[in-house]
């Protein structure tokens, strides 16, 4: 039996962070579902359709990983994908307070396991709500994202 992880977030934009946890996290599973989620307390900046467009892109060539789009509960869509596992990522006391609850009503409600990776050091400091406020504002944002995300040729 395979081993697949659902990478749930919002993703706007995708971040050198996340690529970080998706290349570590294909380490300990056979495949990654980066799940693209609706959040209607978020104010994206990128249509859905652009950041599966933008995402898919930067894994067109792994078929390892996967992209793709839902609504609802994370742990549905995980049953549905057949994913034993939800991978997260912690970048400070914070997440790690926010991603144990999570991770815990996520295992009572569903059985499913979280797999939470630290960041790397050199992008803790990094989240899509920064690079977002940078990129709307006019600034370079190339050291935050993947080269290969051509963000660049979205326009808000």
């Amino acid at each position: 039996m395979s081993k697949i992880a659902l990478f749930p977030g919002t993703f706007d934009p995708f971040t050198l962070g996340h690529l970080s946890l998706v290349e570590r996290g294909l380490l300990l599973v056979d495949e990654i579902i980066v799940a693209i989620g609706v959040n209607m307390d978020k104010k994206t900046i990128f249509t859905m359709e652009q950041r599966l467009e933008m995402i898919s892109r930067l894994f067109e060539n792994n078929p390892k990983v996967r992209v793709e789009a839902y609504t609802g509960l994370t742990v549905d869509f995980a049953k549905i994908k057949n994913a034993g596992f939800i991978l997260r990522g912690i970048r400070s006391v914070a997440d790690f307070e926010y991603e144990k609850n999570i991770a815990n009503v996520n295992r009572k409600i569903s059985g499913l396991e979280t797999i939470a990776l630290f960041t790397d050091p050199e992008y803790s400091y990094i989240s899509s709500s920064i690079v977002r406020d940078l990129w709307i504002h006019g600034k370079i944002i190339d050291n935050f994202v993947p080269k290969n995300l051509h963000i660049n040729e979205y326009k808000i």
